[in-house]
């Protein structure tokens, strides 16, 4: 009620019973001019004796009457651990000068009723409720297992990429693939300069021209050339050519099985007769070009050297990698551990 006509001071309780340890709130509203300053009451730990203040609330501040007075509302909330109908006086403000009392309040504070008559009845603690399954729980859990599997394929690539001192991208281009004979004319010229068998590498030099050609018969007629010895050879491009046009191919590798298998050493104007042999062979036999064809296309795989920037920042990724999974196993773990216990 109000103690003058411009200032009033009103306090209310929400709960006039409690059992021990339960808590209530008190409300403490004061109503005066705009203008005036007031100072609302602080209790440090106890409102009385048995009652006890836990929080007190900041204050709420409404203007009214076009902002001439204003309302404020302090909240305390307190508690007892004693029962006993307690008394709770009225709560003093000042407003400058002047000191301004509100109502006074009740509190009745009970005990758990115990039962007397029974008194050797003990109740034992209670089970562990099970609490229930909430999806939000796992969703950290899940995210992380969802991410090991990229993660550790992605630390696995990188391992073995730094192991084997290999780029992390390697660049593969397109080229058209050369006929058979222009890629065979190619690999002759290149032995031509190089001249192996004036250096005394007479096997080294017929490995290589008699590997040219019989790729390039492989290519050319589609047979295993390869995988075929030299009277198989002949003998199947017997078949397909005029057996005079195989004379010189003939020679040419009979000549490199001496070389290569008997150690023989053909004179020196021997070597560049069979090259220009292999030559002959290789323009007789040509397949005509249809300028009108598309070339099969191949791939041909360029792996360049790795900086040592390269290096450091695959190592780095590595260990941050390692770090993710590492920290996620422990967070997935513990948290297994909380839910589960």
């Amino acid at each position: 009620m109000p103690a003058t006509a411009q200032v009033s001071v009103e306090a209310s309780i929400d709960s006039l019973e409690l059992l021990i340890g339960e808590q209530a709130h008190i409300t403490l509203q004061v109503s005066l001019d705009a203008d005036r300053h007031l100072q609302l009451p602080i209790y440090p730990d106890t409102l009385v004796r048995g009652v006890e203040v836990l929080d007190i609330a900041t204050p709420d501040t409404q203007y009214i009457n076009d902002n001439k007075r204003m309302l404020i509302k302090e909240v305390y909330t307190i508690t007892s651990f004693d029962s006993a109908l307690y008394y709770l006086p009225p709560m003093e403000v000042k407003v400058e000068e002047d000191t301004y009392k509100s109502n006074p309040l009740a509190l009745k504070v009970m005990t758990m009723p115990v039962d007397t008559l029974h008194p050797e009845q003990f109740f034992g603690p209670k089970d562990v409720m099970k609490p229930d399954f909430v999806w939000a729980d796992w969703y950290g859990i899940i995210a992380c297992v969802v991410l090991w599997v990229p993660a550790i394929f992605l630390l696995f690539y990188l391992i073995k990429r730094f192991r084997d001192n290999q780029p992390i991208i390697r660049k593969v281009k397109i080229e058209p693939k050369l006929p058979p004979h222009q890629e065979a004319m190619q690999e002759i010229d290149r032995i031509r300069n190089e001249k192996v068998w004036q250096h005394g590498l007479q096997k080294e030099y017929y490995t290589q021209l008699t590997d040219t050609l019989r790729n390039y018969i492989e290519r050319r007629f589609g047979f295993r050339a390869l995988e075929m010895t030299t009277d198989q050879i002949i003998d199947r491009l017997e078949s397909i050519h005029d057996a005079e046009a195989m004379r010189e191919l003939r020679s040419l590798l009979q000549t490199a099985d001496l070389v290569k298998f008997a150690k023989f050493i053909p004179m020196m104007n021997e070597n560049d007769a069979n090259l220009l042999n292999a030559v002959n062979f290789i323009n007789e036999t040509r397949e005509a070009e249809d300028p009108n064809a598309k070339h099969e296309p191949t791939e041909i795989t360029i792996v360049e050297k790795r900086p040592l920037r390269t290096k450091i920042l695959l190592g780095l990724g590595i260990a941050l990698i390692s770090i993710f999974l590492i920290g996620s196993l422990v967070y997935v773990s513990m948290e297994l551990y909380n839910n589960l216990a």
